[in-house]
């Protein structure tokens, strides 16, 4: 308890004293946990940025979301860029603003590239390393935050795509480790539970257009280096590097042509992920962007891109195709020049279609190219078939029971609550459908109390204070009973009060934090109060 106390005291300048709708500087962290990677030389911490979004009521620190990125090479979105992601949802119910109106603080959580802090030499690509990795900061950071509120409101943590991964992990290890992690709601938008895909002919072509020994293309590199990252060789279920024989040749194709994962990372990585399971103690639930109703992203075997192109040092023909339908082997990538031909091929298990096609959170191909290149121009300017399954369905709802991409959700997800659409959507977009979701499951701890109730509009005027408290109020009660205590459990003010719509109560307190509790017939609003 005193130990506490002197931390609130330390840090009470930084908690209460920011502006309402402020924003911190962007702050970096590192883990006290290491992580060796497999081919690594040695452990190294993580590191992660955040940045603090005060609520628009108080600016005090106290009831925390934090929103997680994902998968992002070369950290090429950034802090600005995710939390514009949940600005800019096209509904009224803008969740970003919605939660700062209503108290919370969103804290924004990117995964930079940076020197690692443990020999000072490595770089470490943040938004592409190794999940634990970066699940080490997570943990870092929720200690440093739970040690810098004070309320009893607990955190809520929004992991989008990878981030899911990454907050699943971290909370299920603070539970296996005892370290206390203060969450009352886990949401994962759109994350592969079960792993993530990107076309085994698209891979296969980067691999050529990179690798092939007489007309390689320095614009296709960054694609391939993407794919050879550490989180991508643990999500992906079927990899080029499966197949490809490095040692022997960088392209030719080898043993089996059915999905398979990077060696030594994918099946490590989700065996441990299965393991570890769920976190136990908060609320998990799921919002995805993969249709509910069995509709596919195209069909299997579906022709990708069938053309010969004229802006490589050489004329050649690329003919590329999704995975096959059940039991079939097909062309997953072909390509003819004068200088001979290159073919790979794609079979598909007996249970299920090829999972490009499947149904599930989508990604475009025209993606792959800025505008820079003109071979990649090309490529995106003559493709057939544009989106594909980068998230499947059962995957984004952790159905552990099936191996079958094209298989409707069930019962058999351990999520608490999901939110799926009907149609197949982009990856990880905001709609209005799962703003609301997702709003409605942060409200609800507060919502499902029994002396609450969804009309209540009771708040604090403004927040600090010197001396006097303004108390609003939207309803038409009357009598509240207000209480006042201080940071050691003693109450200071205490009175039955008649409401108006704006009651100015005058008070003689010393600086410092307290609890105000409000209590009426249909309302217990508890919040801080700061005194100037």
């Amino acid at each position: 308890m005193i130990k506490n106390y002197i931390l609130v005291l330390i840090l009470l300048p930084f908690i209460a004293f920011s502006q309402a709708g402020t924003e911190s500087a962007i702050l970096t962290i590192n883990s006290t946990l290491t992580y060796q990677g497999f081919g690594e030389a040695m452990a190294h911490a993580g590191t992660a940025e955040y940045k603090i979004y005060y609520d628009n009521i108080d600016g005090v620190l106290d009831k925390p979301i934090f929103i997680l990125d994902g998968f992002d090479p070369g950290d090429s979105r950034g802090i600005t860029a995710l939390f514009n992601a949940f600005n800019n949802a096209p509904t009224s119910d803008n969740i970003v603003e919605e939660v700062r109106d209503e108290g919370y603080d969103l804290i924004i959580v990117n995964f930079p590239t940076y020197i690692s802090s443990t020999d000072n030499t490595t770089e470490i690509d943040g938004g592409a390393d190794f999940i634990q990795r970066n699940a080490y900061s997570v943990i870092a950071l929720l200690q440093l935050i739970n040690g810098m509120t004070t309320t009893s409101d607990e955190n809520v943590i929004i992991g989008a795509s990878m981030g899911g991964l990454i907050a699943r992990y971290a909370l299920r290890y603070m539970e296996q480790n005892t370290i206390t992690h203060d969450t009352r709601l886990y949401i994962s938008f759109d994350s592969p539970h079960q792993g993530a895909n990107i076309p085994i002919g698209i891979q296969y072509l980067f691999n050529y257009m990179v690798n092939n020994p007489v007309a390689p293309l320095d614009a296709f590199q960054p694609g391939l280096d993407d794919l050879n990252s550490a989180a991508a060789k643990q999500m992906l279920v079927d990899h080029y590097l499966a197949h490809i024989d490095i040692g022997a040749d960088p392209i030719a194709q080898t043993g089996s042509n059915l999905p398979s994962g990077a060696p030594n990372f994918r099946d490590a990585f989700q065996t441990e992920l299965d393991n570890m399971g769920f976190p136990q103690n908060v609320r998990n639930v799921a919002m995805i962007n993969g249709s509910g109703t069995g509709i596919t992203s195209g069909s299997a075997g579906a022709n990708v891109i069938n053309h010969t192109f004229t802006t490589t040092p050489i004329a050649i023909t690329i003919n590329l195709n999704f995975t096959p339908a059940a039991s079939q082997t097909n062309t997953a990538l072909s390509v003819s020049s004068i200088l001979g031909n290159y073919t790979t091929n794609a079979e598909s298990p007996t249970f299920t279609d090829g999972v490009d096609s499947a149904p599930g959170g989508t990604t475009s191909l025209s993606t792959l190219s800025d505008g820079s290149d003109p071979a990649l121009n090309e490529f995106v300017n003559n493709l057939n078939q544009t989106a594909y399954c980068f998230i499947p369905t059962v995957s984004s709802l952790a159905m552990s029971s099936t191996n079958n991409w094209n298989t409707l959700p069930d019962n058999s997800t351990p999520f608490d609550n999901t939110y799926i659409p009907d149609n197949n959507e982009e990856h990880v977009l905001v709609t209005s459908g799962n703003v609301a979701f997702a709003l409605s499951e942060i409200r609800e701890e507060t919502l499902s109390s029994s002396n609450f109730t969804k009309g209540q509009t009771i708040s604090l005027g403004l927040n600090p204070i010197e001396n006097s408290m303004v108390l609003l109020n939207k309803s038409q009660q009357t009598k509240a009973q207000i209480s006042i205590l201080d940071i050691t459990g003693k109450v200071v003010f205490q009175n039955a009060i008649e409401l108006k719509k704006r009651t100015n109560i005058p008070l003689s307190l010393s600086s410092g934090l307290y609890l105000l509790d409000v209590k009426t017939e249909t309302t217990d609003l508890k919040t801080k109060l700061v005194v100037k």
